[in-house]
């Protein structure tokens, strides 16, 4: 499911215009971004848990001619699943 289908099936689901859902889901994409820049978890119990981590500088091999290199430091996001999500796709 790509966004454009997530929009049409929120739209369906809460019976609210398109329009109203884009601005939805574009809305709550910005906050969850925002709080994570901020350093803040986003957690939807028994949804799951947004959260950015640290990835340390490393060096890696470039494969091809195998010289060394230096991978800097990163941020990046992570979800972890909650638990009633989780049971309920098993």
């Amino acid at each position: 499911m790509n966004k454009t289908e997530l929009i049409v099936a929120l739209a369906q689901k809460a019976e609210i215009t398109k329009k109203d859902a884009e601005k939805a889901v574009n809305a709550f994409v910005d906050v969850v971004c925002d709080a994570l820049k901020a350093g803040e978890k986003v957690q939807l119990v028994g949804f799951g848990t947004f959260e950015a981590k640290e990835r340390p500088a490393r060096v890696a091999r470039n494969p091809r001619t195998g010289e060394e290199i230096t991978i800097e430091a990163s941020k990046t996001a992570s979800f972890k699943v909650g638990k009633a999500l989780k049971d309920s796709l098993n």
